[in-house]
């Protein structure tokens, strides 16, 4: 619920004893999640008043107010800025309203920044710097995510896939995302402490020095580059190139040279997550201007060709090995998933044993929970993990039409328990035609004029039933496996989180749909 300026006041006064209020004035902030108010006590200090509108804006607010516990004073002591401190909070219902103590400075909306001195560039640069030599144990300490360099560019693709189910993103800016996103070069960063909502707002500016920094809900160990999206679009590059040279000149250890490149990438993904996230709340005002900024975007990619995010052109991909000896005859090549743990599975043909082969299942002792729990600002990954079920790779599955009778029976061949060789095969039908690319399970199943039918063992499930529990296991695999990827993709083993594991198929092999005509 939205509160007005007044009514924050009164909740400022529960919150913070002896508190006497003598004036007060709507403070900018997200409208959507929060309702800000500044408030002047008679003795001529500020504060500042944060309501949350809904719960998932209270989640932010309980976060930073765990964070903001684990700047000590020793560690606020050696930054250049100040961060806020909370004074008192009050509870109304579910929602939590926080008081604190206000901070110095204004923020500057992008043109002002940038239209400013050299000063403000490398002061700008030396903050962020600050952020990410933070001690890591400000992040765990709030039990808040840690991802590794692989695990952080995995959980971009799960995002991207779960994105293209929406069918409302553009195919254009779809290829170019995964294209980048699959590049492991472009992904070869040092994971730090980092802000994860850092931007011209949450800066504030005093003279031309930065002088505090707000809105730490988002903080984490990841990828440095996503505290410098905001700066992809500023209208003067030369700012822009001023802030990272001071960032690298400030920061301890090796410069990044693809760090803007993943900045770029991550400001453009914004607005698919923005529709994401509009589509589950059923704000229709929200996907819509999603969508007219993605439209935008594939506008100036398309004419322009956009900001440069990946290292190589997306036409550059390998041509196939030509094959090499005679062809020999075509035959149902197997379908190949990825697993969960990276390794590639193949579903049985022709020439598996009797027994049918399922990809294996990890079990949950291989993965130890030796992470802090992850508390982030998530609505749309808490509802797609509870309604729906993963794949081994851990992407949202999507409900697929039912295939035909001959494609079940392809997926889970069980094939006569008795192998023939050369001279006891059965007698294959007559037919002038060649051989075909796939094999006709109903075909090889009918009986020949000397052959017959063999038995099915009443104790042997069918074939449906094998493919639902090959292993004798009830029919919970499905959500055991939900459960166990979920694990994989919050607190992984630090055995394997670095560990490649190969992405398996295009997003159109993923998504049909999505195909443009002519491809």
């Amino acid at each position: 619920m939205r509160w007005t300026s007044m009514e924050l006041a009164a909740l400022a006064t529960a919150a913070v004893p002896g508190l006497s209020p003598t004036g007060v004035a709507a403070a900018a902030d997200d409208a959507r999640a929060f309702t800000s108010a500044v408030i002047t006590d008679a003795e001529g200090n500020r504060w500042r008043v944060r309501a949350p509108q809904h719960q998932e804006a209270a989640m932010r607010l309980e976060t930073e107010l765990q964070v903001l516990r684990g700047f000590t004073a020793a560690i606020r002591a050696e930054l250049p800025f100040r961060v806020p401190s909370v004074a008192g909070a009050v509870r109304r219902g579910e929602l939590r309203t926080f008081v604190y103590n206000h901070l110095p400075g204004r923020s500057l909306d992008l043109d002002e920044l940038t239209a400013g001195s050299e000063q403000v560039a490398d002061d700008v640069g030396r903050t962020i710097a600050a952020i990410h030599d933070l001690d890591a144990a400000v992040v765990d300490n709030a039990d808040l995510p840690r991802y590794s360099a692989e695990r952080f560019r995995q959980r971009r693709l799960n995002e991207l896939d779960q994105a293209a189910t929406t069918g409302q993103i553009p195919s254009t800016l779809l290829r170019r995302w995964e294209h980048a996103m699959e590049e492991r070069e472009l992904w070869s960063f040092t994971p730090v402490v980092t802000h994860g909502d850092l931007h011209e707002d949450t800066m504030l500016i005093e003279g031309e020095r930065v002088v505090a920094v707000t809105g730490w809900t988002d903080l984490h160990i990841g990828d440095p580059a996503d505290d410098f999206a905001w700066l992809t679009a500023a209208p003067d590059l030369d700012f822009s190139e001023a802030v990272v040279e001071a960032y690298d000149r400030h920061r301890r250890g090796d410069a990044d040279p693809h760090l803007m490149r993943r900045a770029a990438l991550a400001a453009e993904f914004a607005l698919a997550k923005w529709l994401v996230r509009g589509r589950d709340a059923g704000n229709q005002e929200m996907v819509d201007e999603a969508l007219d900024l993605l439209r935008q975007l594939e506008d100036d990619v398309e004419l322009h060709g956009g900001q440069p995010i990946a290292l190589t052109p997306m036409d550059a991909s390998p041509e196939p090995a030509p094959a090499v000896g005679p062809a020999a005859p075509a035959v149902a090549a197997p379908v190949s998933h990825e697993g969960a743990s990276g390794q590639a599975t193949s579903a049985p043909t022709a020439d598996t044993p009797d027994e049918p082969t399922v990809a294996e299942h990890p079990a949950t002792e291989d993965w130890e929970d030796d992470e802090p729990a992850v508390i982030t600002d998530a609505s749309v990954d808490e509802e797609a993990v509870g309604d729906a079920s993963e794949d081994d790779r851990g992407w949202t599955a999507r409900e697929e039409p039912t295939p035909a009778r001959d494609e079940v029976a392809e997926d889970s061949v069980i094939e006569d328990p008795v192998p023939h060789d050369d001279a006891t095969s059965p007698p294959e039908p007559e037919s002038d035609d060649q051989p075909t690319d796939r094999i006709d399970t109903t075909e090889t199943a009918s009986p020949g004029p000397e052959q017959t039918e063999p038995v099915q063992d009443e104790s042997e499930p069918s074939a449906p039933e094998q493919r639902d529990a090959p292993d004798g296991t009830s029919d919970d695999l499905s959500d055991e496996t939900t459960e166990i990827e979920t694990i994989r993709d919050e607190a992984p083993d630090e055995s394997s989180e670095d560990a490649p594991s190969e992405t398996s198929g295009s997003i159109y092999e993923r998504h049909p749909g999505l195909r443009p005509p002519g491809a």
